[in-house]
């Protein structure tokens, strides 16, 4: 399952701290998790939705519901909580894995249907809400690699196109890149 955690955040002055924290230190809480497989983090490049968002493949619910995970990575971010704005957390069915995005590629996240992802020549993955928030219900993910110039003034309402900010990390203890690459 998908396992898709958004927000954005409200204090500039503290931000990269927030940044370092989440990437360098809850990623690797996370998947360190027994049930966690994969986890990457990624950076909205257009608006419309929270700045900011987490993806995890995940064995499922009881995952997220168990001690491990409150004590290892849930729910640690009373120093930052005061700043975090528009969170966002649901749990998807429909891809085992979640895409790996390399440096110099890019998610595309529509929530408003295959289409237009179609439309533009990729071949989308959908996933569909079966617990937390539940909404949106259904979306669709693809990969967009390097050799494609897609502009963000170009993308339909709710479609939305995400910079990785950190390799994806594995629970075997690799990522596709180093990590400190990515960060800004």
């Amino acid at each position: 399952m998908i396992y898709i955690v958004e927000c954005s955040f409200a204090d500039p002055a503290s931000e990269a701290e927030w940044n370092d924290f989440y990437s360098l230190e809850k990623l690797p809480a996370l998947i360190s998790v027994s049930g966690f497989h994969t986890s990457q983090r990624f950076k909205a490049l257009n608006t419309g939705c929270p700045l900011y968002l987490a993806m995890h493949s995940i064995d499922g619910l009881a995952v997220l519901e168990g001690d491990e995970y409150r004590q290892k990575g849930g729910g640690n971010f009373a120093r930052w909580q005061q700043h975090i704005t528009d969170w966002h957390r649901n749990l998807y069915g429909g891809l085992e894995r979640a895409p790996a995005i390399g440096e110099g590629e890019h998610l595309i996240v529509s929530a408003v249907g295959p289409e237009a992802l179609i439309e533009m020549g990729f071949t989308p993955e959908p996933i569909w809400a079966v617990a937390m928030e539940k909404f949106p219900l259904n979306r669709w993910l693809a990969k967009l690699d390097s050799a494609i110039n897609l502009g963000v003034d170009t993308l339909p309402k709710d479609v939305h196109l995400y910079a990785p900010m950190t390799a994806q990390l594995t629970s075997h203890g690799t990522a596709d890149a180093g990590i400190e690459s990515y960060l800004t």
